[in-house]
């Protein structure tokens, strides 16, 4: 059972496309993102349809995520980077995404797994992921 207050969501039960994810009263705890299905009578507009609730990086962790991205691959000052980049797309092989990681460790302090390194594609997948090493560290 799901209910909607404003923004907040609170439920009893949540699926999610990538792992487990762990519900403790109404703060969801893990999600890369989380999807499921509002249905019953106290939401008649959004039967059968569904939510994604998903746990965005910071403003300034993403555009931290961008400048450095820029100066890794010698990107013009002025050039679109934005959290929706992909790092292939901007013109980044596997060795220049090696480097951005190792970038991205040095800045923020953090160690990244390999296997999490190589899942990275894009700007907001780095910063989502420094943004939970960050909180796990507290």
């Amino acid at each position: 059972m799901a209910s909607v207050t404003g923004i907040s969501v609170r439920m009893g039960s949540v699926s999610c496309n990538r792992k487990q994810t762990l519900v403790i009263g109404s703060r969801i705890l893990n999600p890369k993102s989380s999807f499921f299905p509002v249905t019953g009578r106290s939401f008649p507009s959004l039967k059968s349809r569904r939510f994604q609730v998903s746990c965005a990086a910071k403003p300034e962790t993403v555009n931290k995520v961008c400048k450095i991205v820029r100066k890794q691959l010698a990107l013009p000052d002025d050039s679109a980077v934005t959290g929706e980049s992909k790092f292939a797309a901007l013109g980044a092989d596997s060795l220049d995404t090696v480097e951005i990681v190792m970038g991205l460790e040095e800045e923020f302090g953090i160690s990244v797994e390999e296997e999490s390194a190589q899942s990275i594609t894009t700007v907001q997948e780095a910063a989502d992921m420094i943004d939970k090493l960050m909180e796990m560290s507290v």
